[in-house]
C-alpha cells in the first residue's frame, strides 16, 4: 500500500511537482545550472497540467480512444459486465448508496440504462470491498442493489466480490460459474475504457464497449487556465491510466 501511494504522488502534477520541487531546493548549491533549469521546466509543465485547460484536453485526447456502441457488431451481446468505479468510505451494507462514488454511479446507471434495451439481459457487476476498508461489503453488492433499484430484476444480476483491480475484474469474470460467453458488454468509464478493453481481451473476452459517463468539457472562460483541484483530479486519473495501460502490456509481453 505504501508503494501505491508514492506511485500516486508521482502520477499527480501537484505531487510530482512538490517533490521536484523539494529535491530541486535541496540540490540548489550542488548542482549544475543546466540541471536546475530543467527542474523549473518540470514545474512550469507541472502547473499546467493542474488546470482545467489542460486537463479537459488530456480527458478528451484519452476518451476519444473508446469505441462507440455502434461499432459493435452484430449479433448484440446478451451479457453486460459493469466494472465498479470505487467507493467513497466503507459500505455498512450492500443498501448503503452513498458510499458510491460518482463513477460507479453513472456506470451503473449506464449499465441498467443499456440492460432495458436487450431481450434478455445478464448484469455481471464485479468489484470488491474497499482496499483498506473495514468493513467486507464489496463495490460490487451495492452497486448491484442500485441496478435493482433502477429495474433490472434481481434474478438477472450477479455480483463478483473480491476483486480489487480491472486486471483481476477480468481473470475472475472469466472464472466464474457457469460461465460468460466470449462477447459481452463492457460498461465502465470512458476514461478507463481503453485500459479495460485490454484486460477483458488478455483474458479471452470479446468486448463492445459501453462508455458510462464522459469527463472532457469545453472551454469555458479565463478561469480554465487557473489551477483547480478538478483540474489536478481529471490530470491524475489520465496519468493513472496511461501508466496502467503499459503495465498491462508490459504483462501481456512477458505472457508471449
Amino acid at each position: 500500500m505504501r508503494l501505491m501511494a508514492f506511485v500516486d504522488v508521482v502520477l499527480s502534477p501537484l505531487g510530482f511537482g512538490l517533490l521536484v520541487a523539494l529535491i530541486a531546493w535541496l540540490g540548489r548549491r550542488r548542482w549544475p545550472r543546466g540541471l536546475l533549469r530543467a527542474s523549473i521546466a518540470i514545474e512550469c509543465v507541472c502547473l499546467v497540467l493542474t488546470t482545467p485547460a489542460a486537463a479537459n484536453m488530456l480527458v478528451s485526447l484519452q476518451e476519444r480512444r473508446t469505441p462507440l456502441p455502434p461499432s459493435c457488431a452484430t449479433p448484440v451481446p446478451n451479457v453486460i459486465v459493469l466494472l465498479s468505479g470505487g467507493m467513497r468510505r466503507d459500505a455498512a451494507d450492500a443498501r448503503d448508496f452513498g458510499v458510491l462514488n460518482i463513477s460507479s454511479l453513472q456506470r451503473t446507471l449506464a449499465a441498467a440504462t443499456l440492460a432495458k434495451t436487450l431481450p434478455a439481459p445478464e448484469l455481471v457487476i464485479t468489484g470488491g470491498a474497499r482496499i483498506g476498508g473495514e468493513t467486507d461489503v464489496a463495490q460490487s453488492s451495492v452497486m448491484a442493489d442500485v441496478a435493482e433499484n433502477l429495474g433490472v430484476p434481481a434474478s438477472s444480476i450477479r455480483a463478483e466480490l473480491a476483486s480489487t483491480t480491472t486486471w483481476e475484474n477480468a481473470t475472475a469474470v472469466r472464472a466464474l460459474e457457469p460461465s460468460l460467453p466470449a462477447r459481452i458488454w463492457l460498461v465502465t468509464s470512458a476514461l478507463h475504457m481503453p485500459r479495460a478493453l485490454l484486460a477483458f481481451r488478455a483474458a479471452g473476452f470479446e468486448p463492445c464497449a459501453y462508455p458510462g459517463d464522459y469527463r472532457g468539457a469545453p472551454l469555458e472562460g479565463p478561469t480554465d487556465f487557473l489551477p483547480s483541484a478538478g483540474a489536478i483530479g481529471n490530470t491524475d486519473a489520465v496519468l493513472h491510466e496511461w501508466a496502467g495501460e503499459i503495465a498491462y502490456r508490459i504483462r501481456m509481453w512477458r505472457r508471449t
